[in-house]
């Protein structure tokens, strides 16, 4: 277990990455990989159109304007025992919500897989240990290390001390304008002051060991991947990135592999059966499988 003490909490964090063995780090270079979801939302496993969810008050009246394509009967576990049958490593449990509901059901998702899914949504440096023990590989955030439209590099100087660089996955989801890609933070509703650029993603790439990028104005929306978005990644990233959104067939699987040349994971939500979508779950492994041939 990490324990957080007033000194050495780096190397607690160390020793128990050791511990966990390779699947503790997704980070060696590989083939393009497909990177599976669980999505929670207050309590349950679901599929939401990102761009549409909103903090809502206590009396839920915002839930008119939710747009939600999917909600599961089964338990998040079921889908993290699903993933670990098929070796999907590294995919992403994400908490659109900070209630007890959803934060008992991610928990579930982490036990069920030790070591093989990275965790996001509303971590914090208060939090991120906790996560950790609960079995994620890795914490995933954005919005703590953005206030107010800015990046706060106290918060993510502190979270890499905490923690460490190969534990952070740094969320850099975003909107177009203006002809750039601004990161968006608290819930996708606000835009920060930092574009996408290979300086940036360079300067950042110092502090964790992965980016998650969601083209939010195509994600949840099965309208076909943003072809432009896969290809700066693929070009600018220095490590690992996936990349969500848009994502229907197997041809714009084939068109992430090919936009970002090789170098951008992919995650499909909405449009897998098992999320109630088209494509089928099982051609996607398969696809999967075949990269690494």
């Amino acid at each position: 277990m990490l324990q957080r003490t007033a000194s050495g909490r780096g190397a607690c964090v160390r020793d128990h990455v050791s511990a966990m063995g390779p699947s503790a780090s997704t980070s060696a270079p590989s083939a393009i990989r497909f990177r599976p979801c669980i999505d929670i939302h207050q309590g349950k496993v679901k599929q939401i159109v990102g761009s549409t969810l909103k903090d809502m008050p206590e009396d839920k009246s915002g839930e008119a304007e939710l747009l939600t394509n999917f909600v599961s009967d089964k338990p998040s576990s079921w889908f993290s025992e699903l993933y670990r049958r098929d070796g999907l490593l590294g995919g992403h449990v994400i908490m659109l919500g900070s209630d007890a509901a959803s934060k008992a059901t991610a928990f579930e998702a982490l036990g069920a897989w030790p070591g093989g899914l990275q965790l996001g949504g509303g971590v914090t440096v208060d939090n991120a240990l906790e996560y950790l023990n609960a079995g994620a590989s890795h914490v995933i955030v954005t919005s703590y290390v953005f206030r107010e439209g800015r990046l706060e590099e106290d918060r993510l100087k502190a979270l890499v001390a905490l923690v460490g660089r190969k534990r952070l996955v740094l969320d850099l989801s975003c909107r177009k304008r203006d002809g750039q890609y601004y990161v968006v933070t608290d819930r996708w509703q606000r835009f920060s002051e930092l574009a996408l650029s290979e300086g940036t993603l360079a300067k950042l790439a110092q502090s964790c060991d992965e980016f998650l990028v969601h083209g939010v104005d195509v994600e949840g929306m099965q309208l076909g991947i943003d072809d432009e978005l896969v290809q700066l990644l693929g070009k600018w990233a220095p490590i690992p990135v996936t990349y969500a959104g848009g994502a229907r067939t197997l041809a714009d699987l084939e068109r992430v592999r090919v936009a970002g040349a090789g170098r951008v994971d992919i995650t499909v939500g909405s449009a897998l059966d098992v999320f109630g979508g088209q494509l089928k779950y099982d051609d996607v492994v398969a696809w999967h499988k075949a990269q690494a041939q």
